[in-house]
């Protein structure tokens, strides 16, 4: 377990490990801690800046310090500029290949995780009709089992 994650969880309340744009995908970012301080789920975020994402992420958790709940399908708003994200609940069966760091802090599964999903320019999401191809790309629908995600980066990167 990475010891600056523990002592920022101590100081903090949470973490966000950001993992970055690479040869084999699209960067993500999520928060540790959230769980353990205030009982709430972790948030994990895919396919913007990494930068961006950390910042959201700790927007996020600045509001379930403050008191905010947070449960799959809930629309959260003034979180990027003048879009809603949704968050969705992560099917326990990608942990392993996306939250390894927030695993050795449980040690184990399961603590819940919501995918901050965010829509496209046109302010369309994930799974409605018209969707632009990068939006699709880059965020994976975690909220569906590995075996049912459309063909793709994200099942290649669960699956290697």
């Amino acid at each position: 377990m990475d010891l600056r994650t523990v002592e920022q969880v101590e100081e903090h309340g949470w973490s966000v490990v950001m993992v970055p744009t690479d040869d084999e995908g699209p960067g993500f970012a999520y928060t540790i801690g959230l769980w353990r301080t205030y009982g709430v789920p972790e948030l994990a975020m895919f396919g913007l800046d990494i930068e961006t994402m950390h910042v959201l992420l700790n927007a996020l958790g600045r509001k379930a310090a403050a008191g905010t709940v947070w449960e799959s399908g809930t629309e959260c708003h003034s979180v990027i500029k003048d879009r809603p994200v949704i968050l969705k609940a992560a099917d326990l069966r990608w942990y392993r290949s996306f939250f390894g760091r927030a695993i050795s802090f449980y040690r184990r599964p399961p603590f819940p995780v919501l995918q901050v999903v965010w829509p496209d320019s046109k302010g369309r999401f994930l799974w409605q009709a018209g969707t632009d191809e990068q939006n699709q790309q880059s965020q994976p629908q975690l909220w569906l089992k590995p075996a049912e995600h459309p063909a793709g980066v994200w099942v290649e990167l669960a699956s290697g």
